[in-house]
C-alpha cells in the first residue's frame, strides 16, 4: 500500500495549509462603548454644531447619529466594538456634520482598557452593587476630565468616563462602557 505525497493542499492534517485561529478564537470579547453625551462643544457653524461621534479600535469604525444644532447633545448610542488585543488603544472623535464640505473635526480623545479589562479578570461575585473596583485619575498621560471609577454595578463591571477633547478649543463627551462575553470566543481567562 502506497501513501501519496503530501502536498501543500493536504498537509495531512486534513486542515488545508492553514493552522491559524479563527477570528472567533482571537476574540476575547465585545466592547460596548455607550456614547452619553458631549458637554460644551465647539461651536462650527454660525452659532452651533451638528455633532456625531466616531470610535475607532484598530481597523474597526463606528459612529452615532448626528444631532442637529447642539453642542451638548444628547446620544444615548450604544457602539459595540470586538476586541482581540486589550492593549490597543480607543480613539474617539467629535465631527461637525456638514451637507455641502467635508464634515468639520472638533477634538478628539484617546482612551485604554487594559484596566477595565483587568477589573473583568477579577472573580467579583458577591461585591456589593455599586463596588469601585478601581480608581483612575486624570492626568497628562489620558484625556480623562475627571476620576473614572470602574465599579461592580448590577452583577457586571461598568467605567463611566469623562473625557476632554484635545485639538480643539473646548468639550468633552461622556461615555459608558461594558463588557459583552461571546460564546465560543478566547474569553479573557
Amino acid at each position: 500500500m502506497e501513501s501519496s505525497p503530501k502536498t501543500p493542499e493536504s498537509n495531512g492534517s486534513g486542515h488545508g495549509l492553514t493552522n491559524a485561529p479563527s477570528l472567533m478564537e482571537m476574540l476575547l470579547g465585545l466592547l460596548r462603548v455607550r456614547v452619553k453625551r458631549g458637554i460644551n462643544l465647539a461651536v462650527r457653524d454660525v452659532r452651533s454644531s451638528d455633532p456625531y461621534v466616531v470610535v475607532k479600535m484598530g481597523r474597526q469604525r463606528m459612529k452615532t447619529r448626528v444631532i442637529k444644532k447642539d453642542v451638548n447633545p444628547e446620544w444615548n448610542e450604544d457602539l459595540t466594538l470586538s476586541v482581540s488585543d486589550p492593549i490597543q488603544p480607543v480613539k474617539l472623535t467629535v465631527y461637525d456634520h456638514d451637507t455641502f464640505s467635508k464634515d468639520d473635526k472638533m477634538g478628539d480623545a484617546e482612551f485604554e482598557i487594559k484596566t477595565f479589562i483587568e477589573a473583568l479578570r477579577m472573580n467579583l461575585d458577591g461585591l456589593p452593587s455599586g463596588t469601585i473596583i478601581t480608581r483612575m485619575l486624570p492626568s497628562r498621560d489620558n484625556c480623562l476630565a475627571e476620576e473614572s471609577c470602574i465599579m461592580w454595578s448590577g452583577g457586571r463591571v461598568i467605567q463611566d468616563l469623562c473625557l476632554r477633547l484635545r485639538n480643539v478649543e473646548c468639550g468633552e463627551v461622556k461615555i459608558q462602557l461594558h463588557w459583552i462575553d461571546l460564546p465560543g470566543s478566547k474569553g479573557l481567562y
